[in-house]
């Protein structure tokens, strides 16, 4: 299993989210967070079963909440980097510079 590394404007997209959930219902931030956690769980066990999306890019999905994780997979650090956690009515394109 490799490391999980994630650039510091995916702690800015987790804030952002939680912050938007937490005034949608109390507690609803605790479940998104709990969904992010699991989908990067899934990701560590088995990153090469997301497909290549773009630029080496893979996307996993969470369940339940609409945000899309977007990743790639360092070959030669054996690591795994997360680069964005994106609603899905966003454009990909956006973070194509991340």
């Amino acid at each position: 299993m490799y490391p999980l590394l994630y650039l510091d404007e995916v702690r800015n997209d987790i804030l952002y989210a939680k912050q938007w959930y937490a005034g949608q219902q109390d507690g609803l931030e605790l479940h998104f967070v709990l969904a992010i956690q699991e989908a990067v769980a899934k990701i560590m066990k088995m990153p090469t079963a997301y497909a290549v999306r773009y630029k080496n890019v893979r996307i996993a999905h969470t369940r339940i909440f609409p945000y899309n994780i977007h990743f790639f997979i360092d070959e030669i650090k054996k690591q795994i980097i997360l680069t964005g956690i994106v609603h899905n009515k966003r454009n990909d394109a956006l973070f194509l510079e991340r």
